[in-house]
């Protein structure tokens, strides 16, 4: 159910893309991705209590003991409404100074902006308490009732809002207040949801022992949170200032487009992340070195083909997406740098994963840093000289760099003497196929296929040789796949 929640969401936020562009515009659809921005920037205040809850009630459900998790959902509910409406009226407070000294506007008029802005807050302020009703419906493996209510919460925000732009007004305020008014829905039924599953107890009153008792881990959650949003986000705050609102949004368009890697990476990383967990805990490393690589090339094996399919038919793919070949030839360029970061960003999902099962949690936050140190002076560098395109470009070369730098770090404290060949040969590998593939298949579509339509297809089944020669080229995956048609039996 988590899976179809998390591919249904990111299906129906590409399908939603075209018509807010063809409502709204490309400035509008910029202002659109300054919100999910400035989303991410305030989970910030978040601290680490939604996965604290998670945990707590986790624990709570194995010992029998609710009425522990049900004061601290009470706390945290108090203080996550208190922080939704702060944060209401601090947005509210600096719209007039974001849309007339930090956003650069062109058609749009500063007043529209400002409107938006605020409206931006009231959504952010309504969405806020959702990520606690769910981490308590998580920790209480209810995964199924969180996943339904996401996914018929998020069809009813984004077609919704269709509907809104189509017979009412195709105005970027009509869609925020829409907005708000589904996210207000949203929490208010997570909040019954969660409290059913908790079961209601009267009287529940504020405790601060039981803060107490969670606040260092959830210190240590916010503060790989903290670095990680910074790392994620800082690039289109950055370019929130320094572009104009149009060309943010083409960037912004981009990052849509090479977020689908993300929906392979994130499943494959919580499957994984566990198993590791228990190989740790079991102290059988060789197991645990097997199945590290393995991994790693599985992956590896089905981004990097998805992200040469991007790299080589962008345009075509933007094309038939949008419908707007203008549109589709400006963003083509950022896609293209954009996705080959992204890719690399994935495939370190997998030692990340490897830290997290050893509880090592200080290498992840300091090779973030190291990482962040880069990025700023960088992407301020190339924007001013290159605009969205220079900021695309530090996007790759962030993460060409966190590839080796993570991969020293990693294997110089974890599963040591196995870089070179994880590096080499399970990176490696499937990069070079997928490369050589890639140059041969571009050409030669260059020359013989011309259709839009025709290139996908023919994109299609590059993807899909890379893919199978990389498998090919290993032994495990050979017998793996070999043994699954029956054809030998694997001990794999």
């Amino acid at each position: 159910m988590g899976l179809a929640n998390s591919g249904w969401s990111a299906i129906l936020s590409l399908a939603v893309v075209p018509l807010y562009l063809k409502y709204l515009g490309i400035e509008s659809y910029g202002l659109i991705g300054f919100f999910v921005t400035t989303q991410a920037l305030f989970q910030l205040l978040d601290m680490g209590m939604a996965p604290t809850i998670n945990r707590e009630v986790a624990r709570c459900t194995a010992s029998g003991n609710m009425r522990e998790a049900r004061s601290l959902l009470h706390t945290l509910a108090v203080i996550y409404w208190a922080m939704a409406v702060a944060i209401a009226v601090a947005v509210f407070i600096f719209a007039p100074f974001i849309s007339q000294y930090w956003l650069q506007l062109n058609k749009l008029s500063p007043d529209t902006v400002s409107h938006a802005v605020v409206l931006m807050g009231v959504v952010v302020a309504a969405r806020w308490p959702v990520g606690l009703y769910q981490g308590a419906l998580l920790g209480a493996q209810r995964l199924a009732v969180s996943s339904s209510i996401n996914i018929v919460m998020v069809t009813l925000g984004s077609l919704g809002a269709i509907g809104i732009l189509e017979f009412i007004s195709p105005t970027i305020e009509a869609f925020f207040i829409w907005q708000a008014v589904v996210g207000l829905v949203y929490a208010g039924i997570m909040r019954m949801a969660a409290w059913q599953v908790m079961g209601v107890e009267q009287f529940q009153r504020f405790d601060w022992s039981a803060l107490k008792k969670v606040w260092r881990f959830s210190a240590g959650m916010s503060l790989i949170a903290l670095s990680g949003i910074i790392l994620s986000q800082l690039d289109k705050v950055i370019l929130s200032k320094l572009l104009g609102l149009e060309e943010f949004g083409k960037y912004m368009l981009a990052t849509v487009v090479v977020s689908g890697l993300y929906a392979v990476v994130t499943p494959f990383f919580n499957v994984i992340y566990p198993r590791f967990s228990a190989m740790v805990a079991s102290g059988n490393t060789l197991q645990l070195e097997e199945a590290y690589r393995l991994s790693t090339r599985v992956l590896a094996i089905v981004l990097f083909p998805l992200a040469m399919f991007l790299v080589l038919f962008a345009e075509e793919l933007l094309t038939a997406w949008t419908g707007n070949v203008g549109i589709a030839e400006s963003v083509a360029p950022l896609v293209k740098l954009l996705v080959v970061g992204s890719a690399l960003h994935g495939i370190m999902y997998m030692p990340y994963a490897l830290q997290l099962a050893y509880g090592e949690t200080r290498l992840p936050i300091f090779i973030t840093l190291i990482l962040i140190i880069l990025l700023v002076p960088l992407i301020v560098l190339l924007t001013l000289t290159r605009g969205a395109q220079g900021a695309a470009m530090a996007w790759l070369a962030l993460h060409v760099v966190y590839l080796i730098i993570g991969t020293w770090l990693t294997h110089r404290h974890l599963l040591k003497g196995i870089a070179f060949a994880w590096f080499f040969q399970d990176v490696g590998i499937p990069f070079i196929v997928t490369a050589i593939v890639g140059l041969l298949g571009g050409l030669w579509s260059q020359a013989m296929v011309h259709s839009v339509y025709g290139k996908l297809i023919f994109g299609i089944f590059l993807a899909f040789t890379a893919a199978m020669v990389a498998t090919a080229l290993s032994s495990k995956l050979r017998l793996i796949v070999l043994s699954k048609f029956g054809w030998v039996k694997s001990s794999v």
